[in-house]
């Protein structure tokens, strides 16, 4: 059970954090993380925090309503550092090296923070958070570029998903394996079969599968300045349709 909202945590506008009370904030889920870090998730108690962080414990229940509140913004203060590693990364010329690079750079972060990435994998990080929403979009645009060389092997919604579950089962199984039974081509092995299966290994729009020149056009679409709304919309949905024809994957896979 999430612990009860102090009565003083109407003072909480819903629209933000009030100025003054900023820097109680970011000390409070610095305290918090730092706990995570080394103590795990069971460390992170309101008592500990306070202590930690120079508080009163009714202070967190006004900046986040309950623990519950507290674990969701230590898991945003690690999307936020995960994602400055990642926005500080150079973007590659090729698009499909840049995302092993990207992948690698998710999978890195999850090994060396294992606290707070199960806890930022957890049901304590809403789907609509804006640190989340932010990776997303980092994700996306590597996909974006993926499609638009003609390297996209499925539609960008099916390749995200299997880009994320593979950095995600590559961090969850190394974690949970002995530390003398860790096996570094594990990773590669997940990454390599991740690249398979969204990407084409030479560009496939010159040969011209319909689908494939469909996710190629329709990825530069809002780039366009001939169209109409109206006849935008309208390709865009003629080459939606024409994606979702998927080719057969090589050799069964």
């Amino acid at each position: 059970m999430p612990d009860p909202i102090d009565a003083d945590s109407a003072e909480a506008s819903s629209s933000g954090v009030p100025a003054g009370r900023e820097p109680h904030r970011q000390r409070v889920i610095e305290a918090a993380a730092d706990l995570l870090v080394h103590g795990g998730r069971d460390a992170v108690t309101t008592r500990a925090v306070a202590a930690a962080a120079g508080v009163q414990a009714p202070v967190i229940y006004r900046l986040f309503g309950d623990k519950v509140g507290l674990l969701e913004a230590v898991a945003e203060y690690g999307y936020a550092e995960f994602l400055a590693t990642k926005q500080g990364h150079p973007r590659l010329e090729d698009p499909i090296e840049d995302l092993r690079v990207g992948w690698d750079l998710a999978v890195e972060f999850g090994l060396s923070n294992p606290a707070l990435y199960m806890l930022m994998h957890s049901e304590t990080m809403r789907p609509d958070s804006p640190a989340l929403q932010a990776g997303m979009h980092i994700l996306m645009s590597r996909i974006q570029r993926l499609a638009a060389a003609g390297s996209l092997r499925v539609d960008e919604p099916l390749a995200a998903s299997v880009i994320n579950a593979t950095a995600r089962g590559a961090v969850l199984t190394w974690l949970s394996q002995p530390p003398d039974r860790r096996d570094p081509a594990l990773l590669v092995t997940m990454r390599e079969t991740m690249v398979v299966a969204v990407t084409c290994h030479e560009p496939v729009v010159p040969e011209a599968t319909a689908s494939a020149a469909a996710r190629a056009l329709r990825a530069t679409l809002p780039d366009q300045q001939v169209l109409s709304v109206a006849e935008q919309a309208l390709l865009g949905e003629w080459l939606d349709r024409l994606a979702a024809d998927q080719p057969d994957l090589p050799d069964g896979r």
